[in-house]
């Protein structure tokens, strides 16, 4: 169903692909858009371990919603390092793609856990009821997604797949 990556040499393992994504704080987040373009969007995220998800929210309205209410099925990138060496014309880079499929959070338990589980990520050191607070005046026009990972792949540029060796 999903492509075999074509420089397995330069595949990260599951490991790393899971450590990217729980160290990330951005990345796009890829679903068909309008009139068959693909919208691709800039999104902070949060990566649940224990439910193998990412958590990603915003307003109740807009493309993006529109666009998982009309298909959910989407990809998400993370790039974990982008150092681009001039002197080489390239760049060692690493980064992670995610395909899965997109829910829109309706049940109140998992929306909470959610933007909960975000809070957490974006600020540690906070206190459980300020957090709370802060989520309770944003809760009833916060939309919550979450996508199931269904494939995933990471990869590295070969200088430093190389170097591991």
């Amino acid at each position: 169903m999903f492509r075999e990556m074509r420089r397995k040499n330069q595949a990260l393992s599951l490991e790393e692909c899971i450590d990217i994504l729980e160290r990330g704080t951005s990345g796009v987040l890829a679903v068909a858009g309008d009139d068959g373009y693909p919208y691709a969007v800039p999104l902070s995220y949060v990566f649940d371990k224990k439910t193998s998800k990412l958590y990603f929210h915003g307003a109740r309205k807009g493309h993006k919603l529109d666009a998982v209410k009309r298909e959910n099925k989407a990809s998400f990138c993370v790039i974990h390092q982008d150092n681009v060496k001039p002197e080489e014309y390239t760049t060692y880079y690493k980064s992670v793609i995610v395909f899965g499929k997109m829910h829109i959070l309706e049940e109140e338990p998992e929306k909470y856990h959610a933007i909960d589980t975000l809070g957490i990520k974006y600020a540690p050191l906070d206190s459980e009821e300020r957090r709370r607070e802060f989520i309770q005046k944003e809760y009833k026009v916060l939309c919550m997604m979450e996508m199931q990972i269904e494939h995933m792949t990471g990869k590295e540029a070969i200088e430093l797949a190389v170097q591991k060796k």
